[in-house]
């Protein structure tokens, strides 16, 4: 009788556990599968930053030199050096010849050309500042009226005030705070690893049209990439698409 308790016992805990292992693994394949999707979301959407980088890096490259580069380490360089010239000198703008790694390179700077790389290399934001606004009550002697008036004016503009001859004297200042919504672009320069595939790590693709007017930029990925993820289970990935000559393949 004790023996036949003990077997209904040990049964009955097998099948508990073998409830609670099928619970987990139930678990497992529901969550592991939709962690995954969101890796290789995120993958692919990396990649595909990247390309636009690297396409906006030859567009940039194109409006300096007249021209496309398959090496775009080198456009990279160029770029970000003509960018750095403009932040030492404003003023650096027109025709230039730029010492880049030792050689000299014809650039044509436009106006602007600070603005548009600060904005198409940068993240846009928003963000809320608390500003301070001060103002003055003065006495100042108005020769139209021929007497004195008070008035208002902002802290800015005290010492001008001040400096009139007309002054007479600052009787108030009162202080207000408010709160203002600023737009903003986070910005960074383009480096060499926006280059690469960050999966298989290739070089992008950088192609020039035969007659040299349009450039293409393209994923190197051309099969099925597969990487194995807790044995059963496999992270994969497609082509990521191209740019060519400013559309998007995935638009």
């Amino acid at each position: 009788m004790i023996k036949k308790l003990s077997n209904r016992q040990f049964r009955s805990d097998l099948l508990e556990l073998f409830i609670i292992l099928s619970f987990i693994f139930m678990i497992f394949t529901i969550y592991v599968p939709k962690a995954i999707w969101e890796e290789e979301a995120h993958a692919e959407e990396q990649s595909r930053f990247y390309i636009q980088n690297v396409f906006d890096v030859e567009s940039f490259y194109n409006t300096l030199t007249d021209s496309f580069n398959v090496d775009g380490l080198w456009a990279i360089n160029l770029i970000n050096a003509v960018r750095d010239s403009i932040m030492a000198d404003s003023t650096y703008l027109d025709e230039r010849v730029l010492s880049l790694n030792g050689k000299d390179v014809a650039v044509n700077i436009p106006k602007g050309f600070d603005v548009d790389f600060d904005t198409t290399f940068g993240f846009f934001k928003i963000r809320r500042d608390t500003i301070t606004d001060t103002t003055h009550t003065i006495v100042i002697y108005l020769e139209d009226l021929a007497r004195n008036d008070t008035i208002f004016v902002q802290h800015k503009k005290l010492a001008e005030y001040e400096a009139n001859p007309n002054f007479v004297e600052k009787i108030a200042t009162e202080s207000k705070e408010r709160s203002e919504l600023t737009n903003y672009y986070d910005s960074y320069q383009p480096d060499v690893s926006m280059l690469y595939c960050p999966l298989t790590q290739e070089r992008y693709k950088i192609t020039i049209a035969d007659n040299k007017s349009s450039v293409r930029v393209a994923s190197p990925i051309t099969e099925l990439y597969k990487e194995s993820r807790y044995l059963i289970f496999s992270f994969k990935a497609y082509n990521h698409g191209y740019i060519n000559d400013g559309l998007r393949s995935w638009d």
